[in-house]
């Protein structure tokens, strides 16, 4: 336990610089070489100021893509479900609706249509590759889009 002293500068820089950290068993995995440094765009509002729906929006949006980074041309992102037969849903969008709920859009294992609604004090999402469609030349990266939209101001204020 530590018992750091700190100025209410510092506490306050502490709470709206938010820090991300890992460590992963085997330094040369993919996963392993991921930057972790939260872009300026997450950082540039208050934790104290958004919403608990886009608080985990964002660092959602971070998770993804990063774990798109990890996976080859053939794999794409998707979504399982623990304690359910429902299978995985390829992540096709996401969103969020203030003050605390997110949504994910998609398809499942037999290209359905998909959406599933959480309060963002039920999240609990298990990322998964998926092999691409095979009618599709390339896999779908949805990571590099949520990203360029929170770089883009668009995920602080939808209407």
């Amino acid at each position: 336990m530590e018992d750091e002293i700190k100025t209410s500068a510092e506490a306050h820089e502490a709470t709206a610089l938010p820090r991300r950290h890992e460590v992963h068993s085997d330094p040369d995995a993919p996963a392993a070489k991921i930057d972790t440094a939260v872009p300026a765009a997450v950082t540039a509002t208050p934790v104290q100021k958004k919403s608990a729906a886009q608080w985990a929006y964002e660092r959602l949006v971070l998770y993804i893509q990063n774990f798109e980074q990890t996976l080859d041309q053939d794999h794409e992102v998707a979504m399982g479900f623990a304690g359910s037969s429902a299978g995985a849903m390829r992540i096709e969008g996401l969103g969020y609706f203030d003050p605390d709920l997110i949504t994910f859009y998609g398809s499942d294992e037999t290209g359905a249509r998909t959406q599933l609604v959480q309060h963002v004090s039920q999240l609990n999402v298990m990322l998964r590759a998926l092999p691409k469609q095979p009618e599709a030349p390339e896999a779908m990266r949805i990571g590099f889009r949520l990203a360029a939209d929170l770089e883009a101001g668009e995920g602080k204020a939808s209407s």
